[in-house]
């Protein structure tokens, strides 16, 4: 897979799956299942390291978590999202910031948050020959914006969808090569897809009408601590098992039984 294949895949109106991923293991896991896009998200501080939010996201941190996701799936096409910290450094240090991430980190393209307030960035990453994944659309960060996330539902009204579609246009004319519109709408969604030439994926508040869809891996399987007793429908229900899991792995061991997937003694 490849970015210029994504973009062919919306011209033949195949529908792109990603998945954001942090680690080896579910990198792999998800690339064997024929998944389009890998994703390293920087949500990766609050879910794997139990960081209070993504501000607190280092360049380092996700050099790490990309690392890991590139030697899981040597194979895939892999995205590193750019840390937002790095955001204030200017036009030179974000191409820096996204060398590294390719370079070290071994991504073939780099999301950047925020991408409609930072067009710059994201014209000085383009022109250094790195493809971005530019997101754009309806968050808490800017809700206000729109008049507040209460009309920011499925139901978008039609001047926030002609803003939205605006943005959709200056991303792609700044050198995107793909977007992700958070909480798109049948309104503005469909719009969007309509209005660019590159593929429009979506994470939270997307649907069917966008080129594809995003899900974090642990949401979709269920491999949340929440997951074990919140009723939530999801794909699988890892964290119930896993719990079920480590239940017997402490009986098995409290009363001298051997351990199951352990090495057994020889002798």
């Amino acid at each position: 897979m490849s970015v210029p294949q994504l973009q062919q895949m919306k011209r033949d109106g195949r529908k792109i799956v990603a998945v954001v991923a942090y680690e080896a293991q579910m990198a792999a896991i998800a690339h064997r299942a024929g998944i389009d896009l890998l994703s390293v998200g920087d949500s990766v501080g609050i879910n794997f390291w139990g960081l209070a939010s993504e501000l607190d996201v280092t360049l380092d941190h996700m050099l790490f978590a990309c690392r890991g996701v590139r030697s899981g799936a040597p194979g895939a096409l892999v995205s590193c999202d750019f840390p937002l910290s790095r955001l204030q450094d200017g036009p030179e240090g974000a191409v820096r910031a996204a060398t590294a991430l390719v370079q070290q980190g071994g991504a073939d393209l780099v999301k950047i948050d925020g991408a409609a307030t930072s067009p710059h960035v994201v014209q000085a990453i383009a022109r250094a020959g790195i493809p971005v994944w530019a997101q754009f659309g309806i968050t808490p960060h800017n809700a206000a914006k729109y008049g507040g996330m209460a009309k920011a539902g499925p139901e978008l009204a039609s001047a926030m969808a002609d803003q939205l579609v605006d943005e959709a246009k200056m991303l792609q004319d700044a050198g995107a090569a793909l977007l992700d519109f958070t909480n798109s709408g049948p309104v503005a969604g469909p719009a969007a897809v309509a209005a660019v030439a590159i593929p429009v994926i979506g994470g939270l508040g997307g649907g069917p009408w966008l080129d594809g869809r995003v899900r974090m891996a642990y949401a979709a399987i269920g491999y949340l601590a929440s997951a074990v007793d919140d009723g939530v429908e999801r794909y699988a229900n890892v964290a119930r098992t896993a719990l079920d899991a480590f239940t017997a792995l402490a009986e098995d061991v409290r009363a001298g039984r051997p351990i199951k997937g352990a090495p057994q003694p020889r002798n």
